[in-house]
């Protein structure tokens, strides 16, 4: 798959992923067709549908994305139809996988997979918000923490050095120094 080097990261160019994201579009539905007819559960597809899922992302981030790419590419016809064709195709395949999905496992099923898998992404999005909130008061409280320990060691040290000061003042005025 070609990239772009850039710094420690390699980005992957948007049509590599469009071609990435059809392909495993492809294969996602002959895996599910395969399997549909002796899969006694909706589990037993679940990796298929989930890489048709994740293929038809693919292709709609190929299409959004234009990184690496130079005016003419962007703009040209055959980039901006291969990008319609692809979504296209992938909209079929997924819309495919829908109608035989419905038919095997009962009308909705397609709809509740779809449901649930914006759910779980919602919810580890939201963990992973809240872990980093977490995280940040977690540093937050460090550097506080650390304040206050410096703050009393500054107020020790000035202590010590008035009682130091103190005891070298009376030591010379009882005539020890």
């Amino acid at each position: 798959m070609p990239t772009i080097e850039e710094g420690n990261v390699v980005l992957v160019e948007p049509i590599s992923t469009a071609l990435a994201g059809i392909a495993l579009v492809k294969a996602s539905v002959d895996g599910i067709k395969s399997a549909l007819g002796t899969a006694k559960d909706i589990s037993a597809i679940a990796g298929d549908i989930d890489a048709l899922l994740n293929g038809q992302q693919q292709v709609q981030a190929a299409s959004n994305k234009k990184g690496g790419m130079g005016i003419a590419d962007q703009f040209g016809v055959q980039s901006v139809a291969k990008e319609i064709i692809d979504a296209r195709l992938a909209a079929e395949q997924v819309a495919e996988v829908r109608r035989l999905t419905d038919h095997r496992f009962g009308a909705g099923t397609w709809q509740s997979i779809l449901d649930e898998r914006a759910k779980r992404i919602r919810e580890a999005r939201e963990a992973q918000a809240k872990a980093r909130r977490e995280a940040a008061l977690s540093q937050q409280e460090m550097i506080d923490s650390f304040k206050i320990g410096l703050a009393v060691f500054a107020l020790a040290c000035v202590v010590v050095g008035l009682f130091i000061t103190v005891m070298v003042s009376t030591a010379k005025a009882i005539g020890f120094g």
